[in-house]
């Protein structure tokens, strides 16, 4: 497996471990910045989303799959925090990033099989 690979993988996870920690964690603790929250919702689900994709070429389908049910998974997780509450329409907007961020994904895995990096 090459590095780069390796490091895709490990991007993914991390950033999905990300997600989780900032959807649980109480609202005191979720990062704040001067985008509006859905567009930080969408983005971040994007990223995560690309990057499944990238790392995960020939299980684009189950990426794809995985990574629009589990916008609603996530949304709901929030149940289990006292300070959070779960919303249909977050959960919309965080499907919408993944299916962009697949989309992202999918045209990035058919442009390196075109021209692969060279070593």
């Amino acid at each position: 497996m090459r590095l780069m690979d390796r490091l895709t993988k490990a991007a993914a996870w991390l950033w999905l471990g990300a997600i989780l920690f900032v959807t649980v964690s109480p609202i005191g603790m979720r990062p704040h910045d001067v985008m509006p929250v859905n567009y930080d919702r969408a983005l971040a689900f994007t990223l995560m989303a690309g990057l499944f994709v990238t790392a995960y070429p020939r299980r684009f389908w189950t990426c794809a799959v995985l990574m629009i049910v589990g916008a609603a998974a996530i949304e709901l997780l929030q149940y289990l925090s006292a300070s959070r509450h779960a919303r249909l329409g977050d959960a919309f907007v965080k499907a919408f990033g993944a299916m962009v961020g697949v989309a992202f994904g999918y045209a990035a895995n058919r442009l390196r099989r075109l021209r692969p990096f060279s070593r």
